[in-house]
């Protein structure tokens, strides 16, 4: 999970390699909290369609990479708008 850890909103502890995960009758979600504006949050709880935990840790882990990715482009973009 060190991809996890990159990203400064999301909040992991090392000892819990099943955090941000929830199993619900067998099958493992992704539940995460966002906070859309500075006095808002929403908790977000997707299926990750599986029942075998070691599937839903790559699946999570694939997650947070992609919204790292999408959170490095953006900036990029907005370092390229300030220039």
């Amino acid at each position: 999970m060190s991809t996890i850890t990159k990203l400064p909103g999301i909040r992991v502890r090392a000892d819990n390699p099943n955090h941000h995960l929830w199993n619900n009758h067998g099958t493992w979600f992704l539940h995460y909290t966002v906070h859309p504006t500075p006095f808002t949050k929403e908790r977000i709880r997707r299926s990750l369609g599986t029942k075998d935990l070691e599937v839903a840790r790559a699946r999570r882990d694939s997650f947070f990479e992609h919204l790292e990715s999408e959170a490095a482009k953006a900036a990029a973009q907005r370092k390229a708008a300030a220039a």
